[in-house]
């Protein structure tokens, strides 16, 4: 079968197109509208997505959600479905409404792995003017069967998010506007993965950026913009109740310093100290980073020291690109 995919992509790659809508004007640090074809991919459709997930699950990157979750709810998700069901479950039932799975990491998978660079690919020129040096890239696919939500939320790669069948709305802030995220809050995230103060308040819809997206629509935002998505039954019809997105996820040497400005930052504010954020001050940056990767190193250091003697409750893994 591993054969099959492999020839069936190779025919198929040179064919699928990523674009933004104004190539002059995208910058890696703002969100930007943008077009595709991969929902055309074979690879993408949804019974070589069911074989991408019996691929995943023993590696424990399938995630499912607990049933009635909402936008404001924590984004909290497990990697056994909440009523016991088998992958093969999932997927027969997946036009029920509610339904919901995640594939995480998905470049684990060769296949999928070379599909994902094929996509940054497409854009690689326009991403290289303001952050060369790309790196682990990573491919997170969201199926669904309206009405279903993807919780507001941050994350720390830039994104190069991808809408492949049906219909959702997404919702993304300025990664810079700290009325809806402060920035604590993200230095949270970054160094100790929390999104305890990353709350949803419904005032605070009016300052995003929406987005109506169909198969072949997509969206760029940078790393720690937050987001959300809904899609709602009404927008379905019998035999076509699925919305299917992937994220194309990537860090640059940008994303790395910019973690590792939080990374300090954190300890500073620990010490009473309100300090300036990243992007702020590109001196006071440059002076920042060498020591939030030390901190980071640090931290990461004796959390391993730690962990065989304090033994339970202690679990502590830096969150990727955190330093």
């Amino acid at each position: 079968m591993g054969a099959s995919h492999i020839d069936q992509m190779s025919s198929t790659r040179s064919d699928c197109r990523l674009w933004v809508d104004d190539p002059a004007g995208f910058s890696t640090a703002r969100v930007g509208r943008l077009h595709h074809d991969y929902h055309l991919h074979p690879l993408l459709q949804l019974p070589e997505l069911e074989a991408l997930a019996k691929e995943l699950a023993p590696l424990k990157q399938c995630r499912f959600v607990r049933p009635g979750i909402t936008q404001a709810s924590a984004f909290a998700h497990d990697s056994v479905p909440p009523d016991g069901r088998s992958i093969e479950e999932v997927f027969r039932r997946i036009e029920e409404p509610g339904s919901w799975i995640a594939l995480y990491d998905v470049e684990v998978i060769p296949r999928y792995k070379a599909l994902l660079d094929h996509v940054l690919a497409n854009v690689r020129e326009i991403i290289d003017r303001e952050q060369h040096g790309m790196f682990q890239v990573t491919g997170f696919v969201f199926i669904s069967a309206p009405p279903s939500v993807t919780p507001f939320h941050i994350d720390r790669e830039n994104n190069f998010w991808l809408m492949l069948h049906g219909r959702k709305v997404m919702n993304v802030w300025d990664r810079t506007d700290r009325t809806v995220v402060p920035l604590d809050a993200v230095e949270d995230f970054i160094v100790a993965h929390s999104l305890r103060k990353v709350k949803l308040k419904d005032e605070w819809r009016a300052r995003s950026h929406e987005f109506d997206v169909r198969a072949g629509d997509g969206v760029y935002f940078p790393s720690t913009s937050p987001h959300m998505t809904r899609s709602d039954p009404d927008w379905t019809a019998p035999g076509d109740r699925v919305a299917i997105s992937i994220g194309v996820n990537f860090y640059t040497p940008v994303t790395r310093r910019t973690a590792q400005v939080h990374q300090l930052n954190r300890v500073l504010r620990k010490c009473g100290l309100s300090p300036r954020g990243p992007g702020e001050s590109e001196a006071l940056d440059a002076l920042k980073a060498p020591f939030g990767k030390m901190a980071g190193l640090a931290r990461s250091t004796l959390a391993r020291v730690a962990r065989p003697i304090l033994h339970r409750g202690f679990s502590y893994k830096p969150p990727p690109g955190s330093y």
